[in-house]
Parts: C-alpha cells; structure tokens; sequence
C-alpha cells in the first residue's frame, strides 16, 4: 500500500511539474485522450516566468526536472521535428549534452574511487569543467601521458546516485505497465511489461562503463575495414566501472549544418551514410547502436562519421536479420504481397492471417510515402496508420525489435536534420539488396543448409549421450526389474526417437522454411 502510495505522489509530481512549466502541450499534439489533458490540469496553474518562453524551452525545463529517464524522452523527441516542430526539437536538442553540471570534487571522488590513484597520477592535465553534461553521465577533457608523448582524452564519469533515480522511475514504469495491461485487455498485445523489462536491461548495461567500453571496442573491431564509420580508440588502464577513458574526438558534430558546411562536406551524401551505416551495422553484423541521436554523432573532414557513447546497444540474430531485409526490401519494391507473407512467416503477425487482407494493409502504410522525400511525409498520419494496422490484425509488441525501431526512427531524424529531401527508403535500397543478394539467393542457401546440418551432426553424440545418461539414472532409481524393462527395447525406441529428432531437423532444414 505504501508503496502504492509512493507510485501515485509520484505521478502527481510529474503532472504538476509539467503544469508548473506550461509544458503540457505535447500531449494535445500527440492526441492523447482528453480526460488525460483534463486530469493533468487539476494539479496547478501556470507559473508566470513561462509567458515569455519558447514552448519547447518550458518542456526542456519540465523534462530536466524530471529527471534522467524522462530526459532520455527528450533526447528521443529532439530528433522528431516532424512531430513537435522545428522550434522545439531544436530547444529538446539541449538535453542531449546541456544539462547541469555536477562539481569536479564529486567528479574527482569517482575517478580515483573507481581506478584506485590519486587523479595526478592518472593524467597529466584534467580539465575541470566538463565539456558536456547529459542524463546519466558528463564528460572532462584530460591529457595522459603515452610513449608517443601526450595524448588528448575524454574521461566519461556517471553522475552520483544516478543508479538508484533510475531505478525509481524503471518501479514507476513497471508499475504503470501492469496496470495498463488490467485495466485494458486491448494494451496486452502491446506488452508494456515487457518493454518496460527491455528498457531496464537497457539502463543496467549503461551503469556499468567497462561494458559500454566493450561494445565500442567491439564496434571499432567489426567496422575496422569500411571507411564510412570509425569509434574511438578506448584507455583500458583508465576505465573501471563508473569512469571510462576514450579517445578525444575533435571533429565536427553532426547536427551543426553551418560547421559542416564550412568544412566542405557534402550534406545529401552524408545523410545517406548515416542511413547506409544503421542498416551495416544492424542487416550486415546483427549489431547496432541504438543511440545514434546527433550529441553521439561527429564527422571527421574526409566524411568518416565517428560515434560515442556505447551505453545503448542493440543485437539481432540471423534469422531475424533474414526478416527484416526481406520486408524492407519488400516495402522498397512495393511488393506487399511478399511484404505480408514475411509477416506471417516471422510470426509477426497470427497465421491465420489472410496473406490478401494483410497485404492490403501493408499496402495502405507504404503507398503513400513510398518515393517521396521526409519533408513530405507525415510521421504522425504514418504513425496513427501502423497502430491502427496492428491493432486490427491483433499484431503483439516484438521487445527484440523495439531498440531496432526506436533506433530506425532516430536516425531517419538524423539524416532528415542533415539534409531535409533524405529520401530513407531510396538511401537504404544499395544496402538491403545487397544484403539480401549475399544471405537470400542460392549460394547463400545452400552455405547455410550447410553450416546448419554440420551443427546438428556435431550435436548428434552429445544427445545420444544424454540420452543413454538418462536411462542410466532411470535403472537406478526404478531398481534392476525396471531397468531391465527400459533397457531392452524401450531403451532403443527412445533412442530412435531421438535419432528421429535429428532426422525431422534435417528435412526441415532441407525443405522447410519457403520463406527462404
């Protein structure tokens, strides 16, 4: 009950908080039901310092109060111009790097907690005023000493207490979701636990540094041979698990238009490549950046775009990959027939589903904005369509695609900030046919079938093994007269079933799957 109690003052702090900065509009523009709008304010008036403030500076403000995960909502809506406006997605870009500053002793408290030495010892100079400060962490520059001579660093150091704000709000939301799913039987094919759930995985990864500093070497290692994407180089001896050390970038960030300019690059290519290095990382290597939001991007002067910040990650298996490049593509052709087969087959969608009905639908998404620039799209028109789409096919929330989604949209924000004509579906089409020309045709069917039966061979003694240990224990435990029983002809029939197993996984390997 207490608890209860807790969750509910805290929903009132979020609506007054929003009331007190005048920020409430962004519910009336996303439509939200108006009992919600009325509910919201009851819990105070309008604070007279918001007449002269821009709208998005009040929702900056409000989400700044808030506190880390609804700043993290900023950042995902600072991209999306087309949903709130140039104005205010512009002034949400602040909460990307802006934020308050916490002091250089509490900075320096970590640090020579986390890597056990006095600061002077670490580097040779440490800035004290952070160069940025964001939702989880802040960022100093510093200068360590290497046998090539001093090197330039950036020194990434989590905020104080910051673990335990995020896991207050991750009970909220918890909390939130379970109630949504009983008092509304229609939301359970959303899964709002279970985004939730995947949210929190999310959030654990970026309190540890060491692994964020694995992903980005990781990263460094898959993209090492293409030119289009570089990370920067990570100081192990200066990384523990609330400090991380990397290379100082000095390049260009990506959402300054007027910098890029002036250093010669070329906008519409570079929006392109943005794209183009999303889909590498996530068709070609199953493993993507989920927070390519414009604070984590730079371009260096020859166009090599470099990332930062590798708190989010997201990771795809084969078969998945598989789908995803045959819907893309399929939406890319305009073939929605094999659009909706695709579906059906991932089991994206019940297979009950009539493969007609389905592609009609597919069809009312992609027809509209298929060859047309972003600029002449409506993302909230488009957005309304695809829920209405999965609701009426009782399609469920797939948590291991809501990083790939979350991040789809994120850098089609990106690239349309760049160059506002950014055609996506033109930028990604090189890439997915590609991709699908290496793992789709037949060369590649054939080197799959035969990687998949040389696992299973391979996995053909251990089971029999098993199998064989399993009766052994059966003999023991049901005495000899049983034992004997098992082990004649029961014992090889359950042999033979196992080998039969073995044998079904085979034929399916062989001609199952029509998807393939």
């Amino acid at each position: 009950m207490i608890r209860r109690l807790t969750y509910v003052a805290r929903l009132v702090f979020i609506a007054r908080t929003l009331q007190k900065h005048d920020a409430l509009f962004p519910l009336e523009r996303l439509d939200a039901p108006p009992f919600v709008r009325r509910l919201a304010r009851l819990f105070a008036g309008r604070s007279r310092r918001n007449r002269n403030r821009r709208p998005g500076e009040r929702l900056a403000a409000a989400l700044e109060d808030l506190g880390p995960s609804f700043i993290k909502l900023g950042q995902a809506l600072s991209v999306r111009a087309d949903l709130l406006g140039e104005g205010i997605a512009d002034d949400l870009g602040r909460l990307r790097d802006r934020l308050p500053e916490f002091s250089f002793d509490e900075a320096r408290q970590t640090i020579e907690s986390e890597l056990e030495r006095p600061l002077a010892e670490l580097f040779l100079d440490f800035e004290r005023k952070p160069v940025a400060a964001a939702s989880i962490a802040q960022v100093h520059f510093a200068t360590i000493a290497t046998p090539d001579g001093p090197a330039e660093v950036a020194v990434k150091v989590l905020r104080p207490g910051i673990e335990e704000k995020l896991q207050q709000d991750m009970d909220l939301f918890f909390w939130l979701a379970r109630i949504a799913e009983r008092a509304d039987p229609k939301l359970k094919r959303l899964r709002p636990v279970d985004i939730v759930r995947t949210l929190q995985q999310s959030v654990a990864l970026e309190m540890d540094l060491r692994l964020e500093a694995a992903a980005a070497d990781e990263m460094g290692e898959v993209f090492q041979q293409d030119s289009d994407f570089r990370t920067p180089q990570i100081d192990w001896e200066r990384t523990a698990g609330r400090v991380m050390t990397m290379e100082r970038i000095g390049s260009v960030p990506i959402g300054d238009n007027a910098a890029l300019d002036a250093a010669g690059i070329d906008r519409p290519a570079l929006a392109e490549r943005v794209i183009r290095i999303f889909l590498r990382q996530s068709l070609a290597h199953g493993f993507f950046h989920a927070d390519m939001h414009q604070g984590n991007l730079f371009v260096d002067p020859d166009g090599t775009v470099v990332a930062v910040d590798y708190g989010i990650m997201g990771r795809l298996d084969h078969r998945t990959r598989l789908f995803m490049a045959e819907m893309l593509g399929s939406f890319i052709a305009g073939d929605y027939r094999r659009a909706a087969e695709v579906h059906i087959a991932a089991g994206y969608v019940p297979p009950e589903t009539s493969v007609d009905l389905f592609a009609q639908a597919c069809r009312s998404i992609g027809a509209p904005i298929r060859g047309k620039p972003v600029s002449e799209i409506s993302i909230g028109r488009l957005m309304a369509q695809l829920f209405r789409v999965t609701e009426t096919f009782a399609m469920e929330t797939r948590t291991e695609l809501l990083l790939l989604q979350k991040t789809m949209v994120t850098v089609e924000g990106v690239s349309r900030g760049i160059d506002p004509d950014i055609n996506f579906w033109s930028a990604s089409q090189p890439v997915i046919e590609g991709w699908a020309r290496d793992n789709l045709g037949p060369e590649a069917r054939i080197a799959g079938f035969i990687t998949d039966t040389l696992d299973i061979v391979e996995k053909v003694p251990r089971l029999l093994a098993r199998a064989e240990k399993a009766f052994d224990r059966l003999e023991q435990i049901e005495g000899e007269a049983v034992g004997e029983a098992v082990s004649g002809n029961a014992r090889w029939a359950a042999l033979a079933g196992v080998a039969g197993i073995i044998a079904g996984l085979l034929v399916a390997l062989t001609f199952g799957d029509a998807i393939w």
